[in-house]
């Protein structure tokens, strides 16, 4: 018995299926028996991105607010990631550009350097919760611990707890599971930044704890999850967990020799902490 094959191509680029005939011999006379074979490509795999995603910077303090929501969503919910008291019009001006219900604004920690702008969204935009880490002991409408997940619409944030630049300091990790953003993402903070981290000296810092935190919490991420930090002061924008492990001149090290690193940086008092902190410890908002 011969079987014989014939291939039809349905489409002139990168296609999707072909259709196969398979010919059965019987006497005199040859019955086609026909069936479909699915050939998978990205093109054909692809899918409209659930995830909308703003990098917003603020060039005073040099510091990245994130702006994500679930644009599939019927309702488009929204978060904010270290928004900035002095951009809070700016950035709420894109949320209804876009069309989104901010429903989150989320602190990675304590920051000293710039006044969060949670507060302040909160007067102009009433139903949105603020959110920071339990550890952090500041002022909020909803505290996280490590392994909670954050949702907005399908999506969710898991929480992850870095401490050593703060002791509240947390990193928000895109989910990982199905009809989650890939590859993933990591908001770090300043626990770990571009080719650098966040300083050890004040807050209840501890580069012991920091050293611990980004390797056990971090640089266990997938190596192509991209990193976005609180800060950057040489122009970049985002890195990769990969890139980090191999490059970073301070986390790349071993234990003994980051937390030399740290002992020796010589860093100037941080100007704006006498009033960010105070003013961060209680949702940006001083109390009168």
């Amino acid at each position: 018995m011969m079987l014989s094959f014939r291939c039809f191509r349905f489409s002139t680029s990168s296609p999707s299926s072909y259709n196969f005939s398979i010919f059965l011999p019987k006497p005199h006379s040859f019955l086609p028996f026909t069936f479909s074979l699915k050939m998978t490509s990205s093109s054909a795999q692809s899918t409209p991105s659930k995830l909308l995603f703003r990098q917003l910077f603020e060039k005073e303090s040099s510091t990245y607010t994130y702006l994500l929501a679930d644009a599939l969503h019927p309702e488009k919910p929204a978060l904010l990631i270290d928004p900035v008291d002095k951009t809070v019009d700016r950035d709420l001006a894109l949320v209804k550009e876009l069309g989104l219900n901010l429903i989150y604004a989320i602190n990675t920690h304590v920051h000293a350097d710039h006044v969060t702008g949670t507060g302040l969204i909160k007067t102009k935009v009433p139903d949105v919760k603020s959110i920071i880490s339990k550890a952090s002991n500041a002022k909020a409408d909803l505290f996280v611990e490590p392994g909670d997940k954050i949702y907005f619409g399908d999506i969710f944030l898991e929480v992850r707890a870095t401490p050593g630049h703060t002791l509240g300091c947390v990193t928000y990790v895109t989910g990982d599971g199905p009809n989650q953003p890939q590859p993933r993402m990591a908001f770090t903070g300043d626990a770990l930044l571009i080719r650098g981290c966040g300083r050890t000296d004040f807050q209840g810092g501890s580069s012991d704890k920091l050293y611990d935190s980004v390797h056990s919490q971090i640089f266990t991420l997938p190596k192509d999850t991209l990193v976005y930090p609180a800060h950057d002061y040489k122009g970049f924008t985002v890195s990769a967990v990969g890139e980090e492990m191999l490059y970073n001149p301070r986390l790349s090290k071993d234990k003994e020799t980051f937390k030399n690193i740290m002992q020796n940086l010589n860093l100037s008092y941080p100007k704006m902490m006498d009033v960010a902190v105070p003013s961060n410890m209680v949702c940006g908002l001083q109390e009168t």
